[in-house]
């Protein structure tokens, strides 16, 4: 709790803010998000990035590799999508240890082939992701998982901050890829000019 304290502290003291202490359900005092719902938030900006470029991505181009550059023996781009949906399941899985889920899902990686089936497999790792996240609060955030998948993320929290960074790290890979095959990412293509006026919400 105390991390998320500190965070929330620097966040709220750039912006004058007071800062709200967080309850033994996890809610924000003086909010009505929860740790879980924010954590989702975030998890979800990314998962739109993510699938809007497995999307743009021609069945066609699915098995390219970069060869122009140091890229010998980087994944294609299919390996690059499947490599996020299959580190979903083993750091959100190690959140829900007791869910069989992650490890089924794991052992079935192999059998999505097809453009369609590398999706599906994709949008699920993501969809289980936010049911795990769903179980973060305030009490457990901090607590040592039982089966943690690296030293660098052995708290539920870690987990899920992990989860998300991780997917960034890859969706930028993938944005090279698309470029490279005269795709203009998604996330690009649909933000508003510079200079244009902000969208009425």
């Amino acid at each position: 709790m105390t991390i998320l304290v500190v965070l929330l502290s620097l966040v709220r003291g750039a912006s004058g803010q007071q800062t709200p202490a967080p309850s033994a359900s996890g809610t924000l005092s003086g909010a009505s998000d929860t740790i879980a719902s924010q954590l989702n938030q975030q998890l979800s900006f990314v998962e739109t990035e993510v699938v809007d470029a497995a999307k743009a991505m021609p069945e066609d181009k699915y098995s390219f590799v970069p060869t122009s550059g140091e890229f010998k023996g980087v994944r294609n781009f299919a390996q690059q999508v499947m490599h996020i949906a299959t580190a979903n399941y083993l750091l959100y899985g190690a959140i829900v240890p007791d869910d069989p889920t992650a490890a089924t899902k794991r052992q079935a990686a192999a059998s999505a082939q097809t453009k369609d089936q590398i999706l599906q497999y994709l949008q699920d790792s993501f969809a289980f992701a936010h049911k795990a996240i769903g179980t973060i609060n305030a009490e457990n955030m901090l607590r040592p998982v039982k089966r943690a998948p690296n030293p660098y993320a052995s708290t539920a929290l870690e987990l899920a901050v992990f989860g998300c960074s991780h997917g960034t790290d890859i969706y930028g890979q993938m944005v090279e890829y698309l470029r490279m095959n005269g795709i203009i990412p998604p996330a690009t293509a649909n933000r508003p000019a510079r200079g244009s006026a902000p969208p009425v919400r």
